[in-house]
């Protein structure tokens, strides 16, 4: 019976439900609290105060990250709109994406008046460098690879592709906050970086983003595309650039507070996560019919998922409904009629260029001289993998013994099935 499956009639891995919860939610405690009491207490709420905790905070995620400049704004989404601002991304240029991340990547480079060109994954589950460069036109401008769940894409391939073509690279990080590649904190290999502090995020301050690079120049258009008054609100400051005028991202001084506390947590959050990873991977068995996510630096991601690859598409829904009888939560990433907005499929106001304005902005916008056509079916390894890929999440309330179940579940069904 043990051996049996649990679909089968066997006795289930596991017999209680493996905790749940998110990351910086989960950790929330007095501290975060007391920090909110206090500005509201203090009555300043906006972030250009006198001992601001929004600068604060900005200055102590640089010194985290080794980085010369820091921009806290409101949301990731607005987060990567002042990188791509920052880079001089515009009117007819073209920003490869990848086929598998949130929508808001693709919707920044729409939100800066640029068009989208989405890539190949493969299996990191994060961008295809060989598909990247079959992607590259005269109108592209920068490479967004984006480190999905935690985990650092080919950033070693992307960097030297991006060099090759004299590209631009924005590293969307808004999943990957804390990661590091090779020595380096992820975000840092390119030249700007964008993290979010969405509820669902390493660390959260409910919404929130910042923007973090080593160029001045880069950091001084990120801001102007922040705040457009910006300059007003420091006007002691000597500008470098002329200032211009965009859209307002600010952050509050609630989400500073919250973040400074946040971000003090992140490597107590990290090592948990990390551990679990860990003891996950060391329980499992060699595969027999799936492979594993390809990782290029096992220990620098965040340890906050871990997903397999089944080899025959046929196996894939009998792996999830056998993991499921098992007590192991399990589902391929892409399903027909599941609209994971992770995944271009599903994102209808891109490949149908749904624009704000009657000219058909920015597609049609007389400053592009490209022709990107967008099909459900125009990336069709991506859809393979995705439909084949089972992902597993860790988080900060399980424990190791929990990680080692989920690999022993993963085990018993591969043995069964594989």
């Amino acid at each position: 019976m043990a051996d049996r499956l649990a679909i089968e009639g066997g006795t289930p891995v596991i017999t209680k439900p493996i905790p749940s919860g998110a990351h910086g939610p989960s950790v929330i405690d007095d501290r975060e609290v007391n920090a909110v009491a206090e500005v509201l207490r203090s009555g300043k709420l906006f972030r250009f105060v006198e001992n601001s905790n929004v600068a604060a905070f900005e200055k102590e995620a640089a010194a985290r990250l080794g980085v010369n400049h820091t921009l806290m704004v409101n949301s990731g989404t607005s987060a990567l709109v002042c990188a791509l601002t920052g880079i001089g991304v515009g009117p007819g240029d073209e920003v490869i994406v990848p086929g598998y991340t949130f929508i808001s990547t693709a919707a920044a480079v729409v939100g800066v008046g640029a068009v989208p060109v989405i890539a190949e994954i493969d299996e990191s589950l994060g961008m295809d460098p060989a598909d990247v460069e079959r992607k590259i036109t005269p109108h592209t401008k920068a490479i967004l690879p984006v480190h999905m769940q935690g985990v650092p894409c080919r950033l070693d391939d992307l960097i030297a592709l991006a060099q090759k073509h004299n590209l631009k690279v924005v590293e969307d990080c808004c999943q990957c906050v804390g990661g590091q590649y090779k020595g380096a904190y992820a975000g840092t290999w390119g030249d700007v970086g964008a993290w979010s502090f969405n509820y669902y995020k390493v660390i959260s301050c409910g919404e929130g983003g910042m923007v973090f690079t080593d160029d001045y120049d880069v950091y001084e258009h990120a801001a102007f595309a922040s705040d457009p008054a910006m300059p007003m609100w420091m006007s002691d400051k000597e500008w470098q650039n002329p200032p211009f005028s965009r859209q307002c991202y600010r952050p509050s001084e609630i989400m500073g507070a919250i973040a400074r506390v946040q971000l003090s947590k992140i490597g107590d959050i990290l090592s948990h996560t990390r551990r679990l990873k860990k003891a996950f991977l060391a329980e499992l068995d060699d595969p027999k019919g799936y492979i594993p996510q390809h990782v290029d630096d096992p220990d620098g991601e965040c340890g906050i998922s871990a997903a397999i690859i089944i080899k025959d598409p046929a196996l894939a829904p009998k792996y999830t409904e056998a993991l499921k009888a098992e007590g192991l939560g399990a589902g391929t990433a892409y399903n027909e009629g599941f609209p994971d907005r992770h995944i271009y499929y599903y994102w209808d106001s891109i490949l149908f260029k749904h624009s704000p304005h009657p000219s058909g902005y920015p597609w049609k916008d007389p400053a592009y001289k490209g022709n990107v056509e967008y099909s459900r079916d125009m990336c069709p390894q991506t859809l393979s993998i995705l439909g084949r890929a089972l992902r597993f999440g860790f988080n900060v309330n399980m424990q190791a013994d929990h990680a080692r179940l989920m690999a022993a579940a993963i085990n018993k069904v591969d043995a069964a099935l594989g």
